[in-house]
């Protein structure tokens, strides 16, 4: 699962940011939640999120992190995306990608209970890049974006830490990911799953491929 990611102003992510301040949803926003640029983005925080606008061309809009729900829903699996109720519709035409520098998990553990714990959190992105481009779905819901993150099995490099990751496409594929009339199952061929991935607080690097 993902619930913690990273957005750095970088050279590579200011520009989307700045398009983001420009849509008039920032003020619609503002009214009620304030709008995250950049730092550790939580669920529930509002900010940069790439989509179609309403001429099919590539945007920026300001979106809300999580489908209204008892709790709301933050991740959707790829695997059944394209049938649940909840998702099915954004599926076939409301994709998303939601630009960051890396996403956060913690590992899973099993203690000698058998009960599951929480161990080490770690940064992770696919190796060699400076920008994570996790695919998302998106919906309206009075009146403003909101967005979930799809998630699918994880890379072998990584299955340690946790049995889920995003799905990540290369930028190659952004513009194709959300086109609305595009068919997103075509495109998980392309998916990262070679990982780069760093203890939080800094202790270690390791380096797998999947």
């Amino acid at each position: 699962m993902c619930c913690r990611y990273w957005t750095d102003l970088s050279p590579e992510l200011r520009p989307i940011v700045e398009e983001m301040n420009r849509s008039p949803l920032v003020d619609r926003w503002h009214k009620t939640t304030k709008v995250t640029e950049c730092g550790e983005i939580r669920p529930g925080d509002v900010t940069a999120v790439i989509a179609p606008d309403r001429a099919g061309q590539r945007a920026v809009f300001p979106m809300k992190w999580g489908f209204s729900g008892r709790p709301p829903l933050l991740n959707a699996r790829v695997e059944t995306a394209a049938v649940k109720p909840t998702f099915k519709d954004a599926w076939a035409g409301r994709r998303c990608i939601v630009p960051a520098s890396y996403y956060f998990e913690w590992e899973h553990l099993t203690g000698n209970d058998g009960r599951k714990k929480t161990g080490q959190k770690y940064m992770i992105q696919p190796k060699g890049a400076s920008v994570t481009w996790l695919c998302g779905l998106y919906r309206i819901e009075e009146g403003l974006p909101v967005f979930v993150i799809l998630t699918r099995e994880p890379g072998e490099g990584i299955r340690f830490i946790h049995d889920r990751m995003p799905l990540i496409l290369p930028e190659t594929c952004v513009n194709e990911w959300i086109r609305p009339d595009a068919r997103p199952e075509e495109l998980l061929g392309a998916a990262l799953t070679d990982m780069h991935f760093e203890k939080a607080n800094g202790e270690s690097v390791y380096l797998y491929r999947s």
